[in-house]
């Protein structure tokens, strides 16, 4: 376990997200998006991760393990640092992929969001969706968005979560964190429950299927503030995402009591700064007046024309948040073109060229 810890430790004090280890190849570790192999005088063999393994995972998911052959859990070492690990098979040998959870809970301030995220995270109900691809900095937003809550009201916290991140400390709200397979058997179990603990807020870490987005609107229905992600590329693809949970003959009706539930949608794409550090690029969708008709009519098609126009009830796209990011001289006009969604427009806008075709949005 030595050498397992030492690993760990370098990789944090090198600044790495992320850790990957397999027998036979060297370590891997992630470190400002960009992949970098360690070095090591011995390349961990097929015996010495198994022994990893069989010290690392946690004596309640080891039947599970045998049976699915990959499990998620969390790893903390004293000293180090807290670790949101996968275990999963390749050709039938072990492999370990570890995200490093930073120990403090972040200061919403420090993680470089538009400032309506802290208006979002203060309403006293709805659903509240942080989207995003992996990487892209989602539970560091919830839980910015958890830690500021935490200091400006008195409210009733649940998080189910797999596995438990950030742990947070009871400031001015009562925090529980309840951990898949470890106090709860799954989130569907939990979120059948969770209506009798009493929550101003529920956090569920991933909405995975029609159950979880139902139980998601009852909660919201009835005056819950629910936090959640996803892992989609913008907002309206989170519309449609959630749709497809359901079959086709209740999509209607959910499209309905979508729209009475639904706060706001962020999505996240990491960039990287002028300074060699991270920041998001946001896109933020509101659940405003148009993005209601536009759902209830099934124009999802038209929802990237109602965030681009929407500026003033807080709205951006993500070339909007791009193009900012570069006026601030924060990230290249090379970085932001990559992460574009629009590659050609965002070139126009940096020549002072904006079209829009809001006019059309409704016809």
């Amino acid at each position: 376990m030595d050498l397992f810890h030492k690993i760990l430790k370098t990789a944090v004090e090198g600044g790495a997200s992320d850790v990957h280890i397999k027998a036979d190849a060297p370590v891997v570790c992630r470190i400002n998006s960009q992949l970098v192999e360690t070095e090591m005088n011995q390349q961990p063999d097929e015996q010495w991760l198994s022994n990893i393994i069989d010290n690392i995972v946690p004596g309640h998911f080891t039947q599970r393990l045998e049976e699915d052959r990959e499990i998620d859990f969390s790893y903390h070492v004293p000293g180090i640092g807290r670790f949101r690990t996968n275990c999963y098979q390749h050709l039938g040998k072990w492999c370990l992929a570890m995200r490093h959870v930073v120990a403090e809970v972040p200061n919403i301030d420090s993680l470089g969001l538009p400032k309506i995220i802290k208006s979002i995270a203060e309403e006293h109900r709805g659903i509240v969706i942080v989207a995003g691809t992996t990487g892209c900095g989602k539970s560091t937003t919830l839980a910015g968005m958890i830690d500021h809550i935490n200091t400006t009201q008195k409210r009733h916290i649940i998080t189910i979560e797999d596995p438990v991140e950030y742990v947070f400390k009871d400031r001015q709200c009562i925090i529980e964190q309840r951990e898949v397979g470890l106090d709860t058997p799954s989130y569907q179990h939990s979120l059948k429950h969770v209506m009798r603990q009493d929550p101003d807020v529920i956090m569920i870490g991933e909405m995975r299927d029609a159950t979880s987005f139902r139980a998601a609107m009852s909660a919201a229905d009835t005056g819950h503030l629910v936090l959640s992600t996803l892992h989609t590329i913008d907002a309206p693809q989170s519309i449609s995402r959630v749709l497809d949970f359901f079959p086709a003959a209740d999509r209607e009706q959910v499209r309905k009591q979508m729209v009475g539930t639904l706060k706001a949608i962020i999505v996240q794409r990491m960039t990287v700064r002028k300074d060699g550090r991270v920041i998001p690029a946001v896109e933020i969708m509101i659940n405003t007046l148009t993005v209601t008709k536009l759902i209830i009519e099934n124009r999802l098609e038209k929802l990237h024309v109602a965030i681009e126009t929407g500026t003033e009830d807080g709205m951006q796209n993500f070339n909007q948040s791009l193009f900012q990011l570069v006026k601030d001289d924060i990230i290249t006009k090379e970085e932001a073109l990559e992460k574009a969604t629009n590659a050609q427009a965002l070139e126009m806008n940096f020549k002072g060229i904006f079209l829009s075709e809001g006019s059309r949005i409704l016809n």
